[in-house]
């Protein structure tokens, strides 16, 4: 099986928007109002911003290595999923991996990892 590897800078790029909308959500809360879709946004570089970002906004980023950590993390978690559901796929005698079978290999995945 060819192995790919995922881009540390796309795994930056969504750790970051998920602690700004976490941010955001949190400081809705104190003030009690509801979140709107036009208080999410992406803030900074995108995928491919590879600069070390200091937080003034008491948002923490991550080093290099814990970036490249978790994208391999995340390629093996996908890599074992796909596997699961193949097994699950062959044993049913079907030649094709479809929704149901990541379903059903999901939960015992989910609590090996």
């Amino acid at each position: 099986m060819d192995e790919q590897n995922i881009d540390p800078g796309l795994i930056h790029a969504i750790f970051k928007h998920v602690w700004t909308r976490t941010a955001l959500e949190r400081e809705k809360n104190d003030r009690n109002e509801a979140p709107t879709d036009a208080d999410f946004v992406i803030v900074g570089g995108g995928a491919g911003t590879a600069k070390k970002n200091r937080s003034t906004s008491g948002i923490l980023y991550p080093n290099s290595n814990a970036l490249k950590l978790s994208a391999e993390l995340i390629r093996i978690f996908i890599s074992e999923a796909v596997q699961r559901a193949a097994a699950i796929a062959e044993a049913e005698g079907e030649t094709k991996i479809e929704a149901t079978h990541f379903e059903r290999i999901l939960p015992q995945l989910l609590l090996d990892f």
